[in-house]
């Protein structure tokens, strides 16, 4: 199961590619050849991040929660492989796991991959902005799936302070976190709130 699983959700589209990855240079290189090797793999492996990466992303969009872990998982083990275990570029494969699991049930699981991606961002002090805003927004609906209304608040609006000042109030950027804090304040019944916020969206 778990094999069929893997197959359907990313290694059909991969399986060609992992071959030249996974086969190891010839011993007696030059340095120039050994070097335009490395790059070759580097630019094979970024190419099948982005691959498994858009496929889970679509996978999770489609509601396919399943289907997208598998694809996402190869997308933090390239990614993991080209720019290490505490890069920031893992950043957003951890958060789309984070997404994907709570969203096929498995919140403890969601719960690690969204504790070592906002690991990883407090430890990077140059961390962009727009990181930090998915790492919240993602933190605030992890939390609303829980149930912790004002966690998942507090969280959505530390998205909402952080798209606004860099992208503007009025900016698309901003307008997806007053969406999930009214979604989050429609559940807790408060209904002029959440009105408002729509509105506002």
């Amino acid at each position: 199961d778990h094999q069929k699983a893997d197959w359907v959700s990313i290694h059909e589209q991969i399986c060609q590619l992992l071959i030249p990855i996974r086969t190891s240079l010839p011993g007696l290189l030059s340095e120039n050849e050994r070097k335009h090797g490395m790059e070759q793999l580097v630019k094979r492996q970024q190419y099948v991040i982005d691959l498994a990466y858009g496929t889970a992303q679509e996978f999770v969009l489609d509601g396919k929660h399943k289907e997208a872990i598998p694809a996402a998982l190869h997308a933090l083990r390239f990614s993991t492989e080209v720019y290490g275990s505490n890069s920031v570029q893992l950043v957003p494969a951890y958060l789309l796991l984070a997404e994907a699991s709570a969203g096929a049930g498995h919140l403890p699981q969601a719960s690690k991959y969204l504790s070592q991606a906002e690991w990883i961002v407090l430890r990077t002090p140059d961390c962009s902005v727009t990181l930090q805003c998915k790492l919240h927004r993602s933190l605030g609906l992890f939390c609303a799936a829980e149930g912790n209304f004002d966690r998942a608040l507090y969280h959505l609006a530390n998205d909402i302070y952080l798209a606004s000042s860099t992208f503007g109030l009025k900016s698309i950027e901003t307008s997806g976190g007053y969406f999930h804090m009214a979604n989050v304040f429609f559940r807790q019944n408060k209904m002029d709130v959440a009105n408002s916020l729509y509105a506002k969206v």
